[in-house]
């Protein structure tokens, strides 16, 4: 098993619809690592389709849809969301087109023509460019990890430096660990028992972080570990990740 460190820094300005509060849709500061993961394998390890899907049908976990993410688990393969280490925002104005579904235009003298400002317009907060993160990747052996990778509703250009942890700086432990980086409460297995957490509210689903649990977990620490963070002054002297966390971790079993 390989565990790698990962670094992401945006050159484009990244946007989701986190929360649509009027007129302003907010982007969370926080990746969702279901969006990394199809950003970095889309192609290669998740099938591409190269055909129409239904409209506002996403199928993360559903086994019928040809790009779910229940491809990865037999490969061992596990993306962590990203945690911000450096972010900034930009709020963008845009006009939305006037159609009938939408709304209409206008005509001077009538209900809501006294304004001089369009109706139909809202501002998007966007993850501005130069903004960093940081995220773990599983994997059952050294496999090739773009640099480039497409993010957001824009499809934003990010910037993905990955490193290779040491084996030796990994150390499987058993018992209650604190766990600040951010994680997917569908992905743990049901042996993660969740204690205490700070909920981070965003679609598809709400992530935890500052999380303490009760189970097997991955504990990074020792002199090989000092001198791999050495060249990594954000990384923390210690790190705790849970083990046999897989995408859809509760509906797995089923879907096999």
């Amino acid at each position: 098993m390989v565990l790698y460190y990962c670094r992401l820094k945006l050159h484009d300005n990244v946007f989701f619809a986190t929360r649509e509060m009027g007129i302003l849709y907010e982007t969370e500061k926080y990746l969702h690592n279901w969006a990394l993961t199809y950003a970095i394998f889309s192609g290669s390890y998740l099938p591409h389709p190269y055909h129409s899907q239904p409209a506002q049908q996403p199928g993360y976990l559903d086994p019928k849809n040809e790009q779910n993410l229940f491809f990865l688990n037999p490969e061992k393969i596990y993306v962590f969301p990203a945690l911000p280490l450096r972010c900034f925002y930009q709020v963008n104005t845009f006009k939305a087109a006037q159609t009938t579904y939408y709304g209409k235009s206008k005509q001077f003298g009538e209900k809501g023509a006294n304004r001089n400002y369009p109706i139909n317009y809202g501002r998007a907060k966007e993850l501005a460019v130069g903004s960093e993160y940081a995220t773990y990747l599983f994997a059952p052996r050294k496999l090739y990890i773009p640099q480039w990778i497409r993010l957001g509703k824009w499809m934003a250009k990010v910037h993905l430096t990955k490193y290779p942890i040491p084996k030796t700086a990994m150390q499987a432990q058993t018992g209650e660990y604190a766990c600040p980086h951010p994680l997917n409460p569908l992905d743990l297995p049901s042996q993660q028992q969740m204690m205490l957490y700070n909920r981070i509210v965003m679609p598809p689903v709400s992530l935890i972080t500052e999380s303490q649990l009760v189970g097997e977990y991955w504990e990074l620490s020792g002199e090989d570990w000092e001198s791999f963070r050495a060249n990594l002054p954000e990384l923390p002297k210690k790190v705790c990740l849970p083990r046999g966390i897989i995408y859809g971790a509760g509906v797995a079993a089923d879907v096999r």
